[in-house]
């Protein structure tokens, strides 16, 4: 029998209805499925409770082809997935020794003793092919019952997530009965928003079948996922590279890199690559440039250090603002965003200085809006830019926005040389 292409998440966890975690589950297998040709047309999230599972079961049953289910498959009492969908469906649980044995190994690797309640874990459901669990103990499941298909995956997203792309999304490949090479590539942009994106590509994602395109905006960036398929893998990618330079042609100074990666880490990589060093002077924005930086492994390769000069004193004393700018132009404002990060480059030895001074709010600062922010730039010497924008939002979000900003000038400026 072949899959059809109806599905239902099924969030299991009590945890998720009091808002203590996000349902981060259902939204990462949504975005596979989709590129598999799959539908999810339910999102179900449902309590500890076996009575209520049951009903999200028979309702589930009734309207989709493909059940999958998160969580619960864990060793206490309030773990109930798989014994609630065998009393549903009428199948036995029996013990899978391969999964028994390796919660086994598990224990006597991290020299823990392994109480009674764990073998529950090794339970399966009679007659489901057995999904491994290669980053925790209980492990998966993929059932045929009565024209249905039910998939059973575990909580953590850090086991979910390797156990759906590497042995479940295989499967349901093979159930497909698809030979198609089914391949993603993301496409990443900063500096434009969505419906700006979407209107620019409008003719192009409307003319889409394969590749298909799927544009996301997240804080302040935005991605395409271009989904190609075709039974010759070099066929799927030469779809992929098409659809990808005719996107550029129209918006490629707004990309700046691919897949899971971050502005941030393009900036790094720019460093090295150029074997240049960075220092940074940074006002409103309290260090987070420097931060986000220092999180990469290996950035003392290219990252010499930060200033948070908040006073005027700092300033003027740590970094080498002129009494006479700050009196005259006051700190926010491009004359001393310059002077910062002429003054960092110079004290710290680097071939680059940056510089944050601006508003973060909530209140005005020398007569200026929150959002109000100057970032300077200089290069050896030789180049010395400064940038003035006017963010809204929260003074977290214009503390983001700047420095997301700053990455995206300061990595262009250096693909430029």
């Amino acid at each position: 029998m072949k899959l059809e292409r109806k599905a239902e998440i099924i969030a299991v966890g009590s945890e998720l209805l009091l808002g203590q975690i996000v349902n981060t589950n259902a939204q990462f297998i949504s975005k596979h499925l989709a590129e598999i040709g799959i539908n999810v047309f339910y999102h179900t999230a449902v309590g500890d409770n076996p009575d209520r599972l049951k009903q999200a079961i028979q309702t589930a049953h009734e309207r989709s082809d493909f059940l999958i289910f998160s969580g619960g498959l864990g060793p206490t009492k309030d773990d109930l997935t798989k014994e609630t969908i065998a009393e549903t469906v009428g199948r036995s649980l029996q013990l899978d020794t391969a999964a028994f044995q390796s919660i086994e190994d598990y224990f006597k690797k991290t020299n823990r003793t392994m109480t009674p309640n764990n073998r529950k874990q090794a339970m399966i459901l009679e007659g489901s092919t057995v999904l491994p669990n290669r980053f925790g103990m209980a492990p998966g499941m993929f059932l045929e019952h009565e024209s249905r298909f039910y998939m059973l995956l575990p909580g953590p997203p850090k086991e979910l997530e390797p156990m759906f792309e590497n042995e479940a999304k295989p499967l349901i490949l093979e159930k497909l009965g698809s030979k198609e090479k089914i391949v993603s590539r993301v496409l990443r942009f900063f500096g434009i928003g969505e419906s700006q994106l979407e209107t620019d590509l409008e003719d192009i994602i409307d003319a889409q079948t394969n590749p298909t395109i799927a544009p996301l905006a997240a804080d302040g960036e935005v991605t395409l996922r271009l989904t190609a398929k075709h039974t010759n893998i070099s066929e799927t990618n030469r779809l992929l590279s098409e659809m990808e330079d005719r996107i550029l042609e129209r918006v490629g100074e707004f990309f700046y890199g691919y897949g899971h990666t971050s502005l941030v880490e393009e900036l790094a990589k720019a460093c090295v690559k150029k074997g240049m060093t960075l220092s940074a002077a940074e006002s409103f924005t309290g260090g987070l440039f420097s931060s986000w930086l220092t999180e990469l492994s290996g950035a003392s390769e290219y990252f010499k250090g930060g200033v948070v000069c908040y006073t005027n004193q700092l300033k003027r004393d740590g970094v080498g603002v002129a009494e006479e700018t700050l009196n005259h132009f006051g700190a926010v404002s491009a004359q001393c965003a310059k002077e910062l990060a002429a003054g960092i480059r110079d004290k710290t030895g680097s071939d680059i200085g940056i510089s944050f001074t601006g508003v973060a709010g909530p209140n005005t600062q020398e007569g200026h809006p929150p959002g109000k922010v100057f970032i300077a730039i200089s290069i050896n010497g030789e180049l010395e830019e400064v940038f003035e924008f006017m963010f809204a939002g929260s003074r977290s979000s214009i503390q983001r926005r700047s420095v997301k900003y700053a990455c995206h000038l300061l990595l262009k400026m250096l693909e430029s040389k």
